[in-house]
């Protein structure tokens, strides 16, 4: 199974927009700056998830 995902910044407002197969620690990952394009923006909090069936739909 795989996610597409949207985050929003508590700090800017902005929105961020992902894919993985782990949602949990990839938003674990975003929250303790592990991933260089929303380190600056945190926290970060789940808004919106999408369970797909195969990774291309996902991207």
């Amino acid at each position: 199974m795989y996610f597409t995902y949207v985050l929003k910044s508590k700090t800017d407002g902005n929105l961020y927009t992902g894919w993985t197969d782990n949602l949990e620690k990839r938003v674990k990952a975003h929250n303790q700056e592990l991933v260089v394009s929303t380190k600056n923006r945190v926290p970060l909090i789940l808004i919106y998830y999408e369970a797909c069936l195969s990774k291309e739909k996902a991207i």
